[in-house]
């Protein structure tokens, strides 16, 4: 099928038909969403104002103190509900990741299926909560320790892993007693609504197996920059998750500092890879431009330098040109002064795309 003839817009209508989402959650509103395939409009949300995203965090902090009473292996039950949810949707939330991010369709499902492991991690752990038992020198004492949830855990999301941060950071605070509140890119709002409407699934079939579970346990605020930087600076969210680049994250952790709040940065990276002279060459290839291009470079692991040892440049680099872009040479410098003394390099303080090469001199 050729991009002219995918039809986007009804994809994304009937996977959110199939997930009982109604259309006026993801059409008539002011946050424009397009798919990078084909650039056409695939959705229009509506955003959240300041005081619906105040509301929506009281809320949430309400739920909290009715949830942290609910044992950890009764929260760990609505994990698990969680899992199955995804494992029936894995095929249309994938598709959707695809068609908002872009990533192939083997990544998309990929990513879904993240989530379906950490809800199996999470599960586990919900019968783990440990605490020590720990000597004391007075008689007839005991001492212990016992780890109660903090509170509303606030979630930022970037565009380029936009469901799996979440239940990286969601599965785990549920387990543990705290309520969540999402604010995701504004790039990929369409799978943050799936993904809450495959909560909503799972939270219900909890509920009506017996459990206690109070409403607005996960919140979703869909908005721009000022609903994050609410999030951040709310009161009530003890901790706040938030993905993205280097200087997003400078600007968030001074600012849950300045509260004595806790933060969990997840930013870019500047990632390199060492080729050293008794390296598999043929592992080396496929391994580096696996790390260079995979999701298009948009990953915080992705590869940005490489430093090749002297004595197998000459073989791994023309062979990686070939590799990574057939109709286009890789840029790469060798430089005058390389010393082949030393398998040693300078790492370089500038980034670079994840498809140049840089060959840095030896460290003298």
């Amino acid at each position: 099928m050729t991009l002219a003839k995918l039809d986007l817009a009804a994809e994304v209508a009937k996977i959110f038909a199939d997930l009982g989402v109604s259309a006026d959650r993801y059409q008539g509103g002011t946050l424009t969403v397009r798919s990078p395939i084909t650039g056409t409009e695939i959705g229009k949300l509506p955003e959240v104002d300041a005081a619906g995203a105040k509301q929506a965090i009281d809320a949430a902090h309400d739920a909290f103190l009715e949830w942290r009473l609910v044992p950890g292996p009764k929260r760990g039950e609505l994990i698990r509900l969680l899992g199955e949810e995804l494992r029936a949707a894995k095929a249309s939330l994938g598709r959707l990741v695809s068609i908002e991010v872009g990533k192939v369709t083997s990544e998309g499902l990929g990513e879904v299926q993240e989530m379906i492991d950490i809800c199996d991690f999470a599960v586990g752990l919900s019968r783990q909560l440990y605490g020590l038992t720990i000597a004391t020198e007075r008689a007839d004492h005991r001492m212990m320790e016992t780890w109660h949830p903090l509170g509303v855990v606030g979630i930022i999301s970037a565009f380029n892993f936009p469901v799996a941060v979440w239940s990286w950071n969601a599965a785990l605070a549920l387990v543990c007693g705290n309520s969540t509140v999402w604010k995701p890119s504004e790039k990929t709002p369409l799978t943050a609504l799936a993904t809450q409407a495959i909560f909503e699934k799972a939270l219900a079939r909890f509920v009506a197996d017996g459990g206690t579970a109070p409403k607005n346990l996960s919140t979703l605020l869909i908005g721009g920059r000022d609903i994050g930087e609410l999030l951040v600076d709310h009161e009530k969210v003890p901790l706040v998750s938030a993905t993205g680049s280097t200087a997003m994250g400078r600007a968030v952790g001074p600012r849950l500092a300045q509260r004595f709040a806790r933060s969990i940065l997840e930013l870019g990276g500047n990632n390199a890879a060492i080729v050293a002279p008794t390296a598999d060459l043929d592992l080396t290839l496929r391994g580096v431009a696996f790390a260079a291009m995979g999701t298009a470079g948009q990953r915080c692991t992705t590869l940005r330098r490489l430093f090749v040892h002297d004595s197998v440049y000459e073989t791994l680099v023309p062979r990686l040109t070939k590799a990574t872009s057939p109709s286009r040479s890789v840029r790469h410098s060798k430089p005058a002064h390389w010393s082949a003394r030393s398998s040693t390099s300078r790492p370089s303080t500038r980034c670079r795309p994840p498809s140049r090469q840089q060959r840095q001199p030896a460290a003298r």
